[in-house]
């Protein structure tokens, strides 16, 4: 009972505290993650970083799903514009949106109004299960950690009114971008505060945005075999967003081998409306259980673990990924990158994270290796060399390697690359980023550009596709009876075979990423089903189609949906049933025309200026000590090694470098950081004579 009453007082006094907090005015000075993060931290308490972490971003991925439904479900009950007739309580119209179906009990008003209750930890837990249980693709993915004893109901409580007041007011129509952005804020920040560990499960941001940015994933499948928290998939649709396309022209394709990181990744794409069903796991890893062997991708981003001797290399010798010679047992690196040229595409480009080590690395073959890749695929196109401290993980130096298997004469119909097959480009970016704290270091936007620029000036690529049209407005708009309305409810709960069949294959924008509705009104009639985008409609018909009258009813029908503008396509029930690939045949030919003309009419405008990649390019010329482009020839002289220093030689300003100026400049920061020093060992002495033992 003491305990009980303990808490009141204490949630009491809280509650006070919050009431007072909301009055004041927020800091002007620190970006909104920034204040979450501080005052999230300081609810951590004795919790570990890598424990808590799951704790704050399982709860702000449930805010997150729960303002989406609450936003498309107050949209179907307005049934306005393309949601006229749709039913709110149609779990379908969610999926069909990519939007989660959230359970009464799992809704964050639920939650937040029982925030102070004692049994809050399980109320938590038991919205996750609810909410893996109504929604498949989060099975096994939402943590259930919040009833353990090591996390206090009221700093949980605390917690939850924190993430609770992430997007308020105007901020709420935005809350997806919002709380996505704060998720991977905090990321970055549990990543920083694990150390090592966090780099098992995060990538630095400006490192992910050099390497998207690099490529231009515009368009395609963009794969990640080991895609930790899935930070590549998340900047790839950014890219596209920032280029005014549209984030469906991308689809995703990764591969971890952590559980937990899986989990943490399925929810980073979630919150972004990623669609994340071919992200997969297994504890084996992309060698000995490889999830995707049939993928040929368009782009592949990755950072894999660097130097792995554990990676059963003994059990893989005569593996057919090994086109350019089998890689050591003791260590993964060009295991990596004979996997990541494996699942390219004919056109297909890489941009990957290696160790340092394998620019020059002679030993178990790897040299000859690397000879091969660039003699035999010609599959190299440029190295970055990369500052150090960058990585949380490992002081280990890295570079990057940008692959393509479109470097050649012979690829070039496409007309968006000229021929680089008998050069590779070195660029040297050691002296580029800024230190971050005293052990981390980042690229800034504008080194970011300038390794960019570099590489797309020397590539010599054309314009990039334009983003494409938001489509027409909805012709029905009108509010519709809601008689109508009950009666297409009820034909949903009473399907017919062929007409559960088809749903089962179109539903969810399974056929050319086009969304269908079924029993859909437009008034006055019903249909089967229908693309609102495409505006087709697709009616299925039984025996009692086939009399006299029910023809001319049928004629009426489709006439008038002619007159709205609506394509009418017509099957018998048993087509769909016994002819099934036939029909969706028709549905999938009927489809293409229009989708052909809208990407036919996006490709024939460039992207508006201001965007990466676009806009008129500077001639690409070496600069000293910076980059380089250099002949196959030469490679092979200096022995198939790869480091930029090897190639770019010394700025032109090295000769202006003044000894003595240096020499006083380094003396007086040495000297002032003495006198520093002595005084930090005053301050620790004079606190140490305080303590009375």
């Amino acid at each position: 009972m003491d305990t009980w009453l303990n808490f009141q007082v204490y949630m009491m006094k809280d509650k006070q505290d919050a009431h007072k907090t909301t009055k004041t005015a927020p800091s002007k000075t620190e970006p909104l993650e920034k204040q979450l993060w501080k005052a999230a931290d300081k609810l951590r308490k004795n919790i570990d970083a890598a424990e808590y972490k799951h704790i704050v971003l399982g709860l702000i991925f449930l805010k997150y799903i729960s303002d989406s439904f609450e936003q498309h479900f107050t949209k179907l009950q307005a049934g306005e514009g393309e949601y006229a007739g749709a039913d709110p309580e149609d779990k379908d119209e969610y999926a069909a949106e990519n939007v989660f179906f959230v359970p009464q009990d799992a809704r964050w008003s639920y939650l937040q109004s029982n925030a102070r209750q004692p049994e809050i930890g399980k109320l938590v837990d038991a919205a996750m299960d609810a909410l893996e249980a109504e929604n498949a693709p989060l099975k096994g993915v939402l943590p259930k950690v919040f009833a353990r004893d090591n996390l206090d109901p009221a700093s949980l409580g605390q917690l939850i009114d924190l993430v609770g007041n992430i997007a308020l007011g105007d901020a709420k129509s935005r809350s997806a971008d919002v709380l996505g952005h704060v998720f991977e804020y905090f990321l970055g920040e549990f990543a920083l505060a694990e150390g090592k560990q966090g780099g098992q499960f995060y990538t630095p941001r400006s490192v992910v945005e050099l390497l998207v940015e690099m490529l231009e994933p515009y368009q395609g499948r963009v794969f990640d075999p080991c895609c930790g928290s899935g930070g590549m998939f998340v900047q790839s649709e950014k890219f596209v967003a920032d280029h005014q396309g549209r984030a469906n022209d991308i689809s995703i394709y990764g591969q971890e081998s952590n559980q937990t990181t899986w989990r943490l990744a399925k929810m980073n794409l979630a919150i972004r409306g990623i669609e994340a069903s071919q992200v997969k796991w297994n504890n084996e890893g992309s060698f000995l259980n490889d999830a995707h062997k049939d993928v040929k991708a368009d782009y592949i981003i990755a950072n894999p673990p660097f130097n792995v001797s554990d990676w059963s290399g003994e059990l893989l010798r005569t593996d057919g990924r090994w086109q350019y010679g089998v890689p050591p047992a003791g260590n993964a690196n060009f295991a990596w990158l004979q996997h990541f040229i494996y699942h390219l595409s004919p056109t297909g480009q890489a941009g990957v994270v290696l160790a340092k080590g394998a620019l020059t690395s002679k030993t178990s073959g790897e040299g000859e290796i690397r000879k091969a890749l660039i003699e035999q695929g010609n599959v190299i196109d440029c190295i970055v060399n990369l500052p150090a401290k960058l990585f949380l993980n490992t002081q280990i130096p890295a570079a990057l390697w940008f692959m393509s298997r479109n470097r050649g004469s012979n690829n070039q119909s496409n007309g968006k690359f000229r021929n680089r097959s008998n050069e590779i480009l070195f660029i040297d970016a050691r002296n580029l980023g800024h230190l971050i704290n005293r052990r981390t270091k980042e690229l800034s936007h504008e080194d970011i550009k300038q390794i960019t620029d570099t590489y797309h000036n020397w590539r010599n690529n054309i314009p990039s596709p334009s983003g494409r049209g938001q489509g027409e407005g909805s012709s029905e708009g009108n509010k519709l009876p809601e008689k109508l309305l009950e009666n297409a409810r009820k034909l949903r709960k009473n399907q017919t075979d062929a007409e559960a069949l088809l749903w089962s294959l179109l539903r969810s924008c399974q056929l050319n990423d086009c969304k269908f509705r079924r029993q859909h009104p437009i008034e006055p009639y019903i249909l089967d089903f229908y693309c609102h985008e495409e505006k087709l409609a697709i009616e299925l018909d039984g025996g009692q189609h086939n009399t006299e009258s029910a023809i001319a009813n049928d004629h009426k029908r489709t006439e008038y949906l002619k007159s709205q503008g609506i394509t009418v396509l017509r099957f018998w029930n048993n087509d769909v049933l016994q002819n099934t690939e036939s029909v969706l045949q028709q549905i999938y030919s009927t489809l293409t025309p229009a989708l052909s003309q809208r990407e036919r009419e996006s490709k024939a405008e460039p992207s508006p200026a201001g965007g990466r990649g676009q806009g008129e390019r500077n001639a690409y010329q070496d600069i000293p000590g910076f980059c380089a482009s250099v002949s196959l020839a030469r490679v092979k002289e200096l022995d198939y090694v790869l480091t930029p220093g090897r190639y770019v030689g010394l700025p032109d300003d090295e000769d202006d470098f003044n000894f003595a100026e240096r020499f006083n400049a380094l003396k007086a920061e040495f000297e002032a950081q003495l006198v520093e020093e002595e005084k930090l060992n005053k301050a620790i002495a004079d606190n140490l004579a305080r303590v009375k033992l």
